[in-house]
């Protein structure tokens, strides 16, 4: 049997070291390390996350306890002081730069979504932004209410592989359409978003700058009818009519759509005269997956509970969480795993320190081939 390193030493090598360190140079405050490094600290984060750990005591006990194998993975043993301090100084912008390049890795693997058939160069990104419930005693920076302490995630989902192209923290007190004024979207791309970005002046923006959005419409919106569009409606579209919006220019259209599972009647407003009024339907419950997004990264990852209390502790650790959520999503398809990611993360977390073939894990159970002259054929 072919001997292997740890399944975790193995993972953690998609990150190339060289680069790693390049960033690590690049994103440093305070003196220079003696004997704990950048590296020390993603890895302890990032085995935190894959195995579920959530305070600093558990992970340097949990560390310790698989000393013997920390050598392959490059770290030595560290104080809980040194890895607590490590996060509340060290800037989070390296785990973001990491973030960044990962992600690129991932799109260039990613499966291409197939149930909008857009042009090449089109994209198709979901907008949404989730709370993160905080005391307002530890977390003085994370404003929300009087006596309620809160931080907002808003996050940019790329419909292929479903994979956060765009992440920002802010104030729970932030409202959602500032941080989406600050993205950077590629012109031709599709942008889906629910009633809280309602915004008219960026919705005209958005139109200018060639990117076609899909939302509800809100039931008190102004809107000043113009003539229905002509053609065979499909099943569950009740009205397809070109409208304009109050005080901006341009012609933008309103459907009317009955959702047969439910039997609620939706009213969506969009600037894309080139689609199905189905089309439309369908682009807005594809916005259902960055709500699965946001579900599966609180029941599967930490991200609830901080391991510090600075603004740059939290970023740190919801770095790396999307760093983990990138990793798996890297390995699953590079290595077309038919397996949910969420599986992927169980066999993780029993095997991480175990010294075989991580591709192995995943691999449906499958017969033993006996060869001709009787040896096992071990696969």
């Amino acid at each position: 049997m072919t001997n292997s390193n740890t399944v975790l030493s193995q993972i953690v090598r998609i990150f190339p070291r060289h680069e790693f360190q390049t960033l690590a140079n690049k994103h440093h405050a305070g003196q220079k390390f003696h004997s704990f490094f950048r590296w020390t600290q993603f890895v302890a984060l990032l085995t935190a996350q894959l195995t579920g750990r959530d305070s600093l005591r558990d992970i340097v006990e949990n560390m310790s306890a698989q000393s013997g194998k920390l050598y392959h993975l490059g770290i030595k043993s560290f104080s809980r002081a040194t890895l607590s301090r490590a996060n509340e100084q060290q800037p989070h912008e390296m785990y973001e730069a990491l973030f960044l390049r990962l992600l690129g890795r991932c799109q260039t693997v990613a499966p291409r979504n197939k149930r909008f058939k857009f042009k090449e160069s089109a994209k198709l990104y979901l907008l949404d932004a989730t709370m993160i419930d905080l005391s307002l005693s530890l977390f003085p920076w994370a404003k929300y209410r009087k006596s309620k302490g809160a931080a907002k995630l808003h996050i940019g989902l790329d419909a292929d592989g479903y994979l956060p192209a765009f992440v920002d923290l802010s104030e729970g007190k932030e409202h959602e359409i500032n941080m989406a004024r600050q993205l950077e979207l590629p012109k031709d791309s599709y942008v889906v978003f629910d009633r809280g970005y309602t915004d008219y002046s960026w919705y005209q923006e958005l139109t200018d700058s060639g990117i076609r959005f899909v939302t509800r419409l809100k039931s008190n919106a102004v809107t000043f009818p113009g003539p229905k569009r002509r053609g065979r409606k499909s099943p569950g579209v009740l009205l397809d009519q070109q409208i304009q919006l109050k005080g901006i220019d341009g012609t933008f259209r309103k459907v009317r759509y009955l959702d047969a599972e439910t039997d609620i009647t939706y009213e969506f407003v969009t600037n894309a005269l080139d689609i199905s009024a189905a089309t439309v339907a369908e682009l807005y419950k594809e916005r259902w997956q960055i709500e699965l997004f946001f579900k599966w990264i609180k029941q599967n990852l930490r991200i609830k509970s901080f391991l510090g209390t600075s603004r740059n502790a939290v970023m740190t650790q919801i770095w790396i969480v999307l760093c983990a959520y990138l990793l798996l999503a890297y390995l699953k398809f590079q290595a077309k795993i038919s397996r949910t990611m969420q599986q992927m993360l169980l066999l993780l977390q029993l095997n991480l320190f175990e010294r075989r073939d991580f591709l192995e894990l995943f691999k449906p159970p499958g017969r033993k081939n006996i060869i001709n002259n009787g040896q096992l054929a071990l696969i």
